[in-house]
């Protein structure tokens, strides 16, 4: 058995808790008892980040939390004004701009070059009283080249991809949150490595406004949380039009399963620990195969076609002037959608609404609430073998609906594995409710998990 790091998922937890559930979440708390909190997850941050380097560097780290701290209490005064996130350090992937923070993508092009009006989401964030933990990493651009972060449970192996950062320093106990984005697998598939929650609100629902794109059409702004508690606590901020009374109902969902190509990209090992989570859930859920997507080829072809032709023209200006300053992987893409002509872009983006519809028809032919599939191929392969295959998510995010992925157990040789729920277009808080009691069937540590 390779070597993990056991006792750090109770360590995650234990530090996460303080922030979201323990003495933070009274609105009423002392800033004597926010700045003690700090005080102590510097101590982590001491402990954990020089090996799993979720962050980006930042001198003065903590005198910055402190002092935003600080002006967190002088903005809301009043405990019955402040948000149940007021005070809670929130990472934030390295696309988004941040006041007094340099946005750097993940990449070698200089600062002031990337350099914007701060993200919508992490304005919404400040306003709530939030402190931001710091930037996390990112592969550069959101696309493949990994930055330095290690898994946390496992360093020999990947955290994942493009949220690499996000992923580990909530894994690691660094913070109980942090936004990330998805144009593919980003924010599903390093949750399900690290063994956290990730969420991918339908498309649209959180602002994009201050993100360094990587694909317009397809970029999708979520967050990875401890749990699926914290998912909803930050969807009820930052999702638009949120409606607390439809997250509050309680029913039991109908189960999809989507047979077919699909599902013939997950491994082996992937597959038959998919096909066993299913049998855990039949116990107590309505399970159903559908057979869906038989053109499964030709929406990945499609899908990154697409993602290459809005890469190139996000890019334009940049790699004409830096060329040399990207990685090679960014740069066959950004040359690859040059030569794509804008009207093959505009069918591939009418392609996005077609799936979304066959989708949601299936859905409302066989009664399914929720669409159930591997987060991954399988496991996290070695850290120099790539951030991970994102095939296994790549169709919901094509199709712009909400995706939650939850952690579901290990396999033999103790790395994590994931169950990823999609739901219907816009009905995220349903997607939410229904993750809850469906992430404590499959969650590790359960019987047979």
């Amino acid at each position: 058995m390779e070597h993990r790091e056991r006792g750090e998922g109770g360590g995650r937890e234990a530090a996460a808790m303080s922030w979201l559930d323990g003495h933070l979440s009274d609105r009423a708390a002392e800033p004597e008892q926010v700045h003690k909190a700090l005080e102590q997850l510097e101590e982590r941050f001491a402990q954990r980040e020089p090996s799993v380097r979720a962050f980006l560097l930042e001198p003065g780290r903590f005198k910055r939390l402190h002092r935003e701290a600080d002006e967190a209490f002088a903005t809301h005064p009043n405990p019955h004004t402040r948000g149940p996130l007021f005070g809670v350090p929130i990472g934030v992937k390295d696309v988004f701009h941040v006041d007094r923070l340099p946005t750097r993508a993940g990449s070698r092009l200089p600062p002031e070059v990337l350099a914007g009006q701060q993200a919508g989401a992490v304005a919404r964030l400040r306003a709530e009283g939030s402190l931001i933990a710091g930037k996390t990493v990112t592969t550069e651009f959101s696309y493949y080249t990994a930055g330095p972060t290690r898994n946390p449970h496992n360093p020999l192996h990947t955290p994942g991809g493009s949220s690499s950062g996000s992923a580990a320093a909530v894994a690691a106990g660094l913070c109980p949150a942090a936004l990330g984005t998805q144009t593919i697998g980003s924010i599903i598939r390093p949750a399900a490595y690290c063994g956290v929650v990730g969420f991918k609100p339908s498309f649209g629902r959180v602002a994009d406004e201050g993100l360094i794109h990587l694909a317009p059409s397809l970029d999708h702004v979520g967050f990875l949380t401890s749990d699926v508690t914290g998912a909803s606590v930050l969807s009820a901020v930052l999702l638009k039009d949120y409606d607390p009374a439809r997250a509050g109902r309680v029913r039991r969902p109908v189960l999809g399963i989507p047979e077919g190509p699909y599902l013939s990209h997950a491994s082996a090992e992937g597959l038959a620990h998919f096909r066993a989570t299913c049998e855990r859930l039949a116990a107590r859920y309505e399970v159903l195969p559908v057979p869906a997507m038989p053109d499964f080829s030709r929406i990945v072809a499609r899908h990154h076609r697409l993602m290459a032709a809005e890469a190139s023209q996000v890019h334009a200006d940049w790699f004409r002037r830096f060329p040399e300053l990207y990685a090679p992987q960014t740069a066959e893409l950004i040359k690859r959608g040059g030569e794509i002509p804008p009207q093959q872009t505009k069918q591939d983006r009418a392609g996005c609404k077609t799936l979304y519809s066959e989708l949601t028809e299936l859905m409302d032919k066989h009664g399914i609430d929720v669409w159930i599939s591997p987060s991954a191929p399988g496991p996290a392969p070695r850290r120099f073998a790539g951030t991970g295959d994102p095939v296994m998510n790549l169709p919901w995010t094509h199709a712009g609906l909400p995706a939650l992925g939850v952690p579901a157990g290990h396999n033999a040789e103790g790395l994590l594995m994931g169950l990823q729920l999609t739901g219907r277009w816009l009905a995220d808080e349903d997607l939410l409710s229904f993750g809850q009691a469906i992430a404590r069937v499959v969650a590790p540590g359960t019987p047979d998990a």
